[in-house]
């Protein structure tokens, strides 16, 4: 690790090479699929790179390297389940769906339409919320704003939304129930 931390390129091979099989038998035995558990260990590698400057050579190696696992299993445990919650698994398509394809790929271009047409800064949260799965706190920080701020944002863009989606026969609805109601 001090090589590594020298620049020295025999260094980090050599690290790779000792280390890898113990963090992938430890990312192995807390996932069920060897395919996630190597997704994790080129996270836990890329975390180990960035950093490899707080590694003091004084202490002990694997305890820094595992600590380093540990968040990188708690970081990809946490994208997962945010993911899974908004995924829906079918095996197959339900029948009330089935004939409304044409509709929905109408609605769906509709929908790129309508996000070309929002403003820069509401696009861009709504595509970090929603299409990225980022959570508010992550698209402030990425966006050098406040979470409120984000949150403001991504209201204005889901009230943009909402309207410009609306079916017209929902609008004309909408529209006769204003005029009754003197709005």
């Amino acid at each position: 690790m001090v090589r590594y931390q020298g620049g020295d390129s025999a260094g980090l091979e050599e690290l790779v090479r000792r280390v890898s099989p113990v963090l992938l038998r430890y990312f192995g035995g807390l996932s069920a699929n060897r395919s996630d558990a190597e997704d994790l260990l080129q996270d836990c590698w890329i975390q180990i790179h960035r950093s490899r400057h707080t590694y003091r050579s004084a202490e002990p190696l694997m305890p820094w390297l595992f600590a380093i696992a540990r968040h990188t299993r708690l970081d990809g445990y946490r994208r997962r389940r945010r993911l899974e919650s908004r995924e829906l698994l079918v095996s197959e398509i339900p029948e009330r769906l089935q004939g409304k394809a044409p509709e929905t790929a109408h609605r769906h271009d509709d929908l790129d339409a309508v996000l070309d047409a929002l403003p820069d800064s509401q696009r861009e949260v709504i595509l970090m919320l929603k299409v990225s799965g980022m959570s508010v706190e992550e698209v402030a920080r990425a966006t050098s704003s406040t979470v409120g701020a984000v949150k403001q944002r991504a209201h204005r863009a889901y009230v943009a939304l909402r309207s410009a989606l609306r079916r017209p026969e929902e609008q004309s609805q909408e529209q006769g129930e204003q005029g009754r109601d003197g709005r």
